[in-house]
């Protein structure tokens, strides 16, 4: 199975992530500014909330994608204040004709001084166990 996971960042909180599910899964955590050179089963994708949406640079990335390249997208997020980033990357990459797996990741991400402790090692052990969990159902 071929594996690949993107993000983007600008506090660092979502590149923890990405780091952790690499740990878990075996793969390279790589930005958003590294395209797919191949197929790909699954894709973690890995974005957060700047006010009130998807980073712009996510945005041009998902546009970026062949269909034919990329079998499944699952989405992990962090934000200090939103719930996730799950149904605007939804929407976008349905544009795109690309399928996105119901299941997510999301945590509280360090903002100014809002849950300055996020994400935690809890949170990361969290995520690990998502994506491996996602991984051993498919």
């Amino acid at each position: 199975m071929n594996i690949a996971i993107r993000y983007y960042t600008k506090t660092g909180n979502t590149k923890k992530l990405a780091d952790a599910i690499a740990e878990a899964v075996g793969v390279p955590a790589e930005s958003v500014d590294v395209p797919l050179e191949e197929p790909i089963d699954v894709l973690f994708l890995g974005s957060s909330v700047y006010a009130a949406g998807v980073d712009g640079e996510v945005k041009d990335f998902i546009a970026s994608l062949d269909v034919e390249m990329v079998k499944k997208v699952v989405n992990f997020s962090t934000a200090a204040l939103l719930p996730s980033t799950f149904s605007q990357v939804t929407k976008l990459l349905s544009r795109r004709g690309i399928p996105i797996d119901e299941r997510e990741f999301h945590c509280r991400g360090k903002f100014k001084f809002m849950h300055s402790s996020h994400p935690d090692q809890e949170d990361l052990n969290k995520a690990q166990t998502f994506a491996t969990g996602i991984l051993n159902k498919l």
